[in-house]
């Protein structure tokens, strides 16, 4: 049989790591048994609607090359697509009369005060308010009398009040629960639209779907799920519930819309890729250790029964290191080309970008770092003189002063600017001197950049710097020294 996958979002926003991350799953399952990955969109929940959600859904899955075989932009023969669309066919309300015809549903007319009148039980711990089937007990006339007269009613599921019924997940395995605990949940609403439990059922079986990725905390309403399957007489797909994806507080990961969606940590400097590749491992993981993969690579090792349990943690300590590895890896003129806009942020003066771009390549981890990162080439900033006192480097103030005043004639002579050319007359004072490079390059480095770290070598900056530039901050430094 073919597997056939769905990613099935309501359009209210941003996607959320967690969504995306269900998406990605569902995609891998697909893709890694060469099987069909189906975007569905589920839009009947029209008070949370967000105008442009349904084109963010689009442009995200795009980006992230989670490419769909079948949606409302791809009819693959199971459509419509769009659930809104879907309840205009009928299909809702024929499977739910189906379900009335078995006596696995029943009409409910109950007004709001009666609903509101009903005991509350404690089952586990938990205050639940248990439908008592009123109505289940109408007659067959009684019912068609009240839906002549036009009374509003809902659509209940007839769940057992006595027996268990047992629900299993490719995960957590066979989850048992006292039919007393079961709810005659709501299959159609008194609006005519399906409950998201129910439409869920009917879309998945009408539309093949073989496995069904969310979110565990859907765990408590599934084997209502398994009893609408039963009651059908369909065979229900297999069901891989994800863990809780939390933050380093081990706090649910909220949905602000910041670094909790996947725009937002576009809008930070995160690559695509890496986002993909970190979400991947938020709760899945390789027979190896390795950590670094693309999406086909994904596509080739993922195996869902590697899902933990347990829930995972968003650390954006490894997201920044992980995004920093596939800045490295990055060919360098698409380096540049992205980090043009973050140079020109912090540099107006005519310097070699390109040369700047070399630099931070390997040290930054978010495109935005590069702003604090170069600024000192623009202007030198506020800096104290403590900074040229350096333990390892055995420099201080005084020992800085004197190399400072003893290169800076040797530097005014220098013609030849290139890093190399430097380099040769720096070493060649610290030979003479009989000290080590730092003891001579970490006074100078200060003093050019005026920043105890920097993306480069002394050497390196004042190439950049220039001449004149360099000298002048030089001067500025032993003056710095003189005044104490």
């Amino acid at each position: 049989m073919k597997i056939r996958t769905r990613y099935a979002p309501s359009p209210t926003g941003r996607m959320h790591v967690g969504n995306l991350r269900s998406a990605l799953y569902e995609f891998l399952i697909a893709k890694h048994e060469g099987g069909d990955f189906m975007l569905r969109i589920e839009d009947t929940d029209q008070e949370r609607y967000v105008e442009g959600a349904t084109e963010i859904i689009y442009r995200t899955l795009e980006k992230t090359g989670l490419i769909h075989d079948e949606g409302p932009d791809k009819d693959g023969g199971y459509g419509p697509y769009v659930q809104s669309e879907r309840i205009k066919t009928g299909i809702y309300m024929k499977y739910a009369e189906e379900l009335i015809e078995k006596g696995e549903a029943y009409y409910c007319f109950c007004d709001k005060e009666r609903l509101a009148s009903l005991k509350t039980e404690v089952v586990e711990g938990k205050e639940i308010s248990i439908y008592d089937k009123h109505c289940l007990s109408l007659s067959r006339e009684e019912v068609e009398a009240n839906l002549a007269a036009g009374k509003p009613f809902v659509i209940r599921q007839n769940n057992p009040a006595e027996g268990s019924t047992t629900f299993h997940d490719e995960l957590y395995g066979d989850i048992t629960v006292e039919n007393a605990e079961l709810d005659d949940m709501i299959l159609i609403k008194s609006d005519g639209f399906p409950t998201y439990n129910f439409a869920n059922v009917v879309d998945d079986h009408t539309m093949n779907i073989t496995h069904v990725v969310r979110g565990n905390e859907y765990l408590s309403s599934s084997p209502k799920y398994a009893r609408l399957y039963d009651a059908f007489g369909w065979e229900a797909p297999k069901y891989v519930h994800l863990p809780l994806v939390t933050d380093e507080n081990h706090k649910k990961l909220a949905k602000r819309g910041g670094s909790e969606s996947f725009e937002g940590l576009l809008e930070q400097g995160f690559l695509t890729e890496a986002i993909v590749n970190f979400i991947a491992l938020l709760g899945w993981s390789p027979e190896d250790n390795r950590e670094i993969f693309s999406l086909d690579e994904l596509i080739k090792e993922f195996d869902y029964h590697r899902i933990s349990k347990s829930p995972a943690v968003f650390d954006m300590v490894k997201l920044r290191w992980m995004n920093g590895e596939y800045i490295k890896a990055m060919d360098f003129d698409t380096f540049c080309e992205m980090a043009e806009p973050f140079l020109k942020k912090a540099l107006t003066k005519e310097l070699d970008l390109r040369k700047i771009a070399a630099m931070v390549k390997t040290r930054i981890e978010v495109f935005p770092d590069i702003v604090e990162m170069v600024d000192f080439f623009e202007a030198l900033p506020a800096y104290d003189i403590s900074m040229y006192t350096h333990k390892k480097m055995k420099t201080n103030a005084a020992s800085s002063l004197e190399v400072l005043q003893e290169v800076l004639p040797l530097l005014e002579a220098q013609e030849d600017y290139s890093n190399d050319a430097l380099y040769e007359t720096l070493t060649k004072y610290v030979a003479e001197k009989g000290c080590k490079n730092g003891y001579v390059m970490w006074p100078i480095r200060t003093a050019v950049s005026g920043k105890q770290t920097t993306p480069a070598g002394a050497t390196e900056i004042m190439e950049v710097l220039g001449k004149e530039a360099s000298l002048e901050r030089i001067r500025r430094g032993i003056e710095m020294l003189r005044e104490g």
